[in-house]
Parts: C-alpha cells; structure tokens; sequence
C-alpha cells in the first residue's frame, strides 16, 4: 500500500500546483467500509448523484425506458452510500490492481477521467499508468454532445468542464485513446453499462468506431454499482473489462 500512497501524492504534480484543479475537494482518510446497501433520502440523492449532470441531458433521456432511470438512481445511491474513507482506499488498491492487468506500452494513449462525488478516484490509477509509459488525456466537453480527449501534461492547468468535472485546455493536444477508463453509474453481469444519461461516451465510442479506431474500453466502478440486468438499447456499448475492487473481470462478447 505504501506504493500506491506514494502515487496519490505524485498526483499533486499532474496537473495545477496543489494536485486539484478548481472546486476538487481533498481526499478523505483510509477508514472502513459503510453497509453497501444504505439508501440516501429522495433529497439528499436528487442534490448528490444529478447535479454532476444537471443540464447536459439530450432529448433521449427524457424517454429512458423507466427500467434504466430506476436502475441507475439506486446504484448511485448505493455508491453515494459507501464511506469516503473505504473509497479512498478500494481507489488506491485499484490502482494496484490496474498496474498489473492494464499492460501499457511506452507512448500508449490511455484516457481517465477527473474524478466526480462519489466516483471511484482514478488519479492514482492514471499516475501508476503513466509511470509504464503511458500518455494521458482527459475528456473535455465541447458542446452538448460532445467530448474529445485532451493530453494531460504534468504541471498543466486544468479548467472546469461543468458538471463537477475538469480537463485541459483548448490549448491541449486532442488525442485518440488507445485505452479507455471509462466511467459508469451501473453495470450487469454481460458487462452492458449505464452512464449518467448524456450519452458522451456512447458517441465519442461511435465515432472511433466510424474511423476505424476500436480502443480498449475498461469500465470502472465499485462492485455496489452491479444490477442484475441493463436493458437493452441500439446506441449502447458493451464493455468488455470492468475493474472495481474485487479485481478485472472479462467479458464474453455478445451472442
């Protein structure tokens, strides 16, 4: 563990001086784990799992089969749920566990994602990446329908993105991923994956897709954010590795 610590603070190099870019909130201390399965207040919830995404939903949302919306609001309940002490830790075994079972290349293109509320802290991740070689990038919205994917330099700024989240400049280098960290609000068992409901990284997939461009895609999340079956739909993207505390598992694909 003294390995992974020493990554979190390496961190503070990544990108603005202090390690956070504006409005991050320090990272809490190693405790336990909090019952997986509390439920937050109606309130409470609506306040601590939407606003990350408060005006960025697209028109399709509004007719999400209820199944989903139902879905994602009790994962994310259920994450919001866990101690930020444990979180903090599961983060930096994670981090361990990504060195091993996330081979890199020198010069290999891997995006993360600046951690949100309750999300799985993926910066020690992405430092123990980059110490293999890897460069990084971050995605950066763009419009209502769009993110790219933005170098992350060490002792860059990062801007606000909106929503909670940060990346680089304009000023950055747009990067394709070789390797996606990709961040979710549920997951079931065949690895079909619901996000917060702006379909960012449906079409940023899409659209390597159309370029010929097949990254690799490695979902993260906490094992408390697994249901027992997403429903289907056309524009979804599978999975294919989720990583969460309990290790990677793989998926088999489809049919």
């Amino acid at each position: 563990m003294g390995r992974v610590l020493v990554m979190a603070l390496a961190l503070k190099t990544l990108a603005v001086p202090g390690g956070h870019a504006r409005r991050s909130r320090p990272a809490a201390p190693v405790g336990a784990q909090a019952e997986c399965g509390v439920e937050m207040s109606p309130r409470q919830f609506r306040r601590e799992a939407f606003s990350a995404i408060a005006g960025a939903m697209d028109h399709r949302n509004a007719t999400l089969p209820i199944d989903k919306k139902v879905l994602r609001r009790t994962a994310l309940a259920r994450r919001d749920a866990l101690d930020p002490q444990w979180r903090i830790e599961a983060s930096l075994a994670m981090a361990e566990t990504a060195r091993r079972a996330v081979a890199v290349e020198p010069g290999m293109v891997v995006s993360g994602f600046w951690p949100i509320r309750s999300e799985v802290d993926v910066r020690p991740m992405m430092f123990s990446l980059m110490e293999a070689g890897a460069r990084l990038c971050l995605p950066a919205i763009v419009d209502r329908t769009t993110i790219v994917f933005r170098e992350l330099l060490r002792g860059a700024p990062l801007v606000d993105m909106g929503f909670g989240t940060a990346g680089p400049g304009e000023e950055a280098a747009v990067l394709d991923p070789q390797v996606m960290l990709v961040p979710l609000a549920a997951f079931d068992p065949r690895g079909h994956r619901i996000g917060y409901g702006a379909g960012f990284y449906d079409r940023a997939i899409a659209r390597f897709a159309e370029r010929g461009l097949s990254p690799r895609l490695v979902g993260i999340a906490f094992d408390c954010q697994e249901v027992e079956e997403v429903p289907d739909e056309a524009h979804d993207v599978v999975i294919p590795e989720i990583l969460t505390e309990s290790g990677l598992r793989r998926f088999a694909p489809a049919g």
